[in-house]
């Protein structure tokens, strides 16, 4: 008969006998199990104010709330999300740092190949899909445009009076404009990259540059005051925020429908109870009723995948993102 050894349960024994058999140091494994015993870190890889910073922080509000722990939500901002990324890479896979992005992450590695210092795949655990939302295609009132078939047939007519932002490089407002300018036959006009949606929407409003896809949170407030011209939503079905602006689908754009969608990952190697506590926790979380109402006000809705099917969609949505990125043509400088 197995006795334990002095100063241990019965269960701490069978922890410490397993994790001998594992290959992890008995305190490793109890600490898994009771994580978490400290504070943890969400690493938004963007500045504060934007629409991935606007979710994380809903999300680490709760999830301190649920866990019994504090979340400091902390922005690693530079090179399109990438410097906080390769923070995340390098860290220990312990749970206690953890990484909330938007779609850009799966976009990042198809357009700076050479460049990128970590594999956006291989050194993540995927632990949930929490959000998407649709994305508001805007218009400066001074386009003679009211509609998406009248803006297409104002830029065919003269294609070198006009311009598209973006709010960032590869971002998915950069993809989706890419996308649509190429299924209308309009390559031709430029895509003006900006860092971050502030400069973009001044100069939208402006008239510097004329038309840009942009998450709601961003762009809302400018359609709501009238400084822009809402023509269509990217998603298959109208938003509650604006049920009156019909979707590019309704309006004979018949395979556009892009969102940009929001995840949570921890570096590669993540200890299998700690990613099923937080796959759960973060199932509950995007299920409260609060969190939903938040997130709506944002232009967002929750869309909740767990760690394996989460791992599944980003491999799809690359592939997708590699198609847009080849037809348009996208490339930069490396």
């Amino acid at each position: 008969m197995l006795r334990p050894a002095s100063g241990l349960t019965p269960f701490k024994s069978l922890l410490s006998i397993l994790a001998l058999a594992a290959g992890l140091a008995p305190a490793t494994l109890l600490a898994q199990e009771t994580y978490p015993q400290r504070p943890i870190t969400l690493v938004v890889p963007h500045p504060p104010g934007g629409s991935v910073d606007g979710v994380a922080r809903i999300y680490a509000e709760q999830l301190g709330k649920e866990l019994g722990q504090s979340v400091v939500v902390e922005n690693r901002a530079g090179a399109s999300g990438m410097i906080g990324a390769a923070y995340v890479a390098r860290a220990t896979p312990d749970g206690y740092t953890l990484y909330l992005n938007a779609s850009i992450h799966a976009i990042n590695p198809l357009l700076y190949k050479k460049t990128i210092k970590f594999d956006a795949v291989k050194d993540f655990t995927p632990i949930s899909e929490l959000a998407q939302g649709a994305l508001i295609f805007s218009a400066n009132p001074g386009v003679p445009a009211h509609n998406v078939q009248e803006l297409v047939q104002v830029l065919k007519a003269a294609p070198q009076k006009y311009s598209f932002a973006t709010t960032g490089f590869g971002s998915a407002g950069h993809l989706a404009a890419a996308s649509f300018l190429h299924e209308n036959g309009l390559s031709q006009i430029p895509i003006v990259l900006y860092r971050g949606g502030g400069p973009a929407l001044s100069d939208l409003v402006g008239g510097q540059v004329h038309a840009m896809f942009d998450p709601m949170l961003s762009s809302l407030p400018m359609v709501r005051a009238n400084k822009l011209n809402a023509l269509a939503v990217t998603g298959a079905e109208r938003s509650p925020l604006l049920a009156d602006v019909p979707t590019l689908r309704e309006q004979g754009q018949k395979n556009f429908e892009f969102y940009s969608w929001y995840g949570v990952w921890g570096p590669a190697g993540l200890p299998a109870p700690v990613l099923k506590k937080l796959e759960a926790v973060s199932a509950r979380i995007m299920a409260s009723p609060k969190v939903v109402e938040q997130l709506g006000g944002l232009g967002f809705e929750p869309s909740v995948k767990d760690s394996a099917a989460f791992a599944s969609f980003i491999d799809a949505e690359m592939k997708r993102y590699q198609a847009i990125i080849e037809q348009a043509k996208i490339e930069i400088a490396q």
